[in-house]
């Protein structure tokens, strides 16, 4: 979503490149590219302008140390502004309550139902039990679909398909958490348009007589400062304690991210990409700022690496590199787990400087599709000893795997060469070493 962002502020900073000290001049000329550039992500044009002129106001007062160029000082100036800007630090949802219910609002097409399914999920890794109780009760299939997330999930979902009164549906659901030792209720509703004084008095009247724990605004991030507009308008009706911005994988120019928290003067709490019911992160502004900048985010990469990774299986590797003996089991097990970590091109984002890098670069999550037809064409016997594949066997595999012989013997090649670096690397975890390996397969 940041990319076209980055790209103009990195941009904006070259323009110190090479400057000896901050003058008026090459401020106020940063200055205005950092203002275009965030007008350009549709960030609010008042709230763009108060951040740059913060900015301009602060390197001005800044003394710039031998070690310091102009451009890191505005660079690091810029990363703060943006930081407070987007709330200044993560705010955790409130799960108080026996039940905790948390309310999730938002305009229709939001997303509203698949992050009630992500939430239940991420709620049910810590240990809670959840309920997911559906009350879009205008939406064709809208109960089906939560039902069919909750199966993924392995959570349970209460439903009242012949009951058309929310209120009543949401309070029956709160008695059955209660008799049954749930201790989360997450309650998905219709989505509504703010211009619709019926809907509007629903989910004002649902939120009154559930009380609940938490309120969450969910906002597609796709629809710009759009949303920002309408956040505003739900927060004068309903007051809710949060925000969430989903589909942050889509292809636009962010900016409600970075006004959303100025204008209606709640946190962000809840970021979401994708479909998949594990793409979800709390929101830390300070992160978000660093990756914008293309500073990257190391903590948020080894965080998800860290609920990704097995420390059982991390163990059994380090012992089989130790003794020289990974080998294409290993390494597709690596290999999957790494997918489950999230998008690649997101992940790469995260280390810093690779920003820029792979702008252009056409990364998804079938990057890694080719090596796994390879690994998965080759016999038991193949894959725990490489060096029986002779010439005849790689015309198998490739065969097999819907690829060429040469992208065969590639694969073999960099395997080794994988091996013999993992010779070297023996003082680092498993786990860190098929990390580092794994980049040798983006080249």
């Amino acid at each position: 979503m940041f990319e076209n962002l980055s790209y103009k502020l990195d941009k904006a900073f070259q323009t110190l490149k090479g400057k000896g000290q901050i003058t008026e001049i090459n401020v106020a000329t940063t200055a205005k590219e950092i203002r275009r550039a965030l007008i350009d992500a549709d960030v609010n044009y008042k709230v763009a302008k108060e951040v740059t002129d913060t900015i301009k106001e602060e390197a001005l007062g800044k003394d710039v140390l031998t070690t310091v160029s102009p451009g890191q000082l505005l660079i690091k100036i810029t990363n703060d502004e943006l930081t407070k800007l987007m709330g200044g630090k993560q705010e955790d949802i409130s799960l108080e309550g026996s039940p905790a219910t948390i309310l999730i609002s938002g305009l229709q097409g939001s997303g509203k139902t698949t992050f009630s399914g992500k939430l239940a999920n991420y709620l049910k890794k810590q240990g809670r039990t959840v309920l997911l109780v559906a009350c879009d009760i205008y939406r064709p299939a809208a109960i089906d679909q939560l039902k069919v997330l909750g199966e993924q999930i392995g959570v349970e979902v209460y439903s009242e398909p012949e009951n058309k009164n929310a209120e009543q549906i949401a309070e029956n659901a709160i008695k059955y958490a209660k008799d049954n030792g749930k201790s989360t209720v997450i309650v998905d509703t219709a989505g509504r348009l703010a211009v619709d004084e019926q809907m509007m008095n629903e989910i004002e009247g649902l939120k009154k007589s559930l009380d609940p724990s938490e309120t969450l605004f969910v906002v597609d991030s796709m629809t710009g400062q759009d949303a920002v507009n309408t956040a505003k308008v739900f927060n004068e009706r309903l007051d809710f304690d949060g925000v969430v911005l989903t589909k942050l994988d889509g292809d636009t120019r962010g900016g409600a991210a970075l006004s959303i928290r100025t204008v209606v003067d709640k946190p962000i709490k809840f970021i979401s990409t994708g479909e998949k019911m594990d793409a979800i992160d709390k929101f830390f502004p300070e992160r978000m700022a660093g990756r914008i900048l293309g500073m990257g985010d190391v903590v948020s990469l080894v965080e998800k690496a860290q609920q990704t990774f097995d420390q059982d299986e991390a163990q059994r590797l380090n012992k089989k590199i130790r003794k020289n003996q990974f080998d294409f089991e290993d390494f597709l097990s690596q290999l999957q787990q790494i997918k489950k970590m999230g998008n690649l091109k997101d992940l790469m984002a995260m280390i810093p400087g690779m920003g820029k890098a792979i702008k252009n670069l056409d990364i998804d999550d079938d990057s890694f599709k080719p090596i796994e037809a390879i690994i998965f064409s080759m016999t038991p016997e193949e894959r725990s000893n490489p060096d029986v594949i002779n010439g005849s066997r790689r015309q198998r595999i490739a065969t097999g795997s819907g690829t060429t012989v040469q992208e065969v013997n590639k694969l073999l090649k960099q395997f080794n060469e994988m091996k013999k670096m993992m010779k070297t690397m023996n003082k680092m975890s498993g786990n860190k070493r098929a990390m580092s390996a794994m980049n040798m397969f983006k080249r």
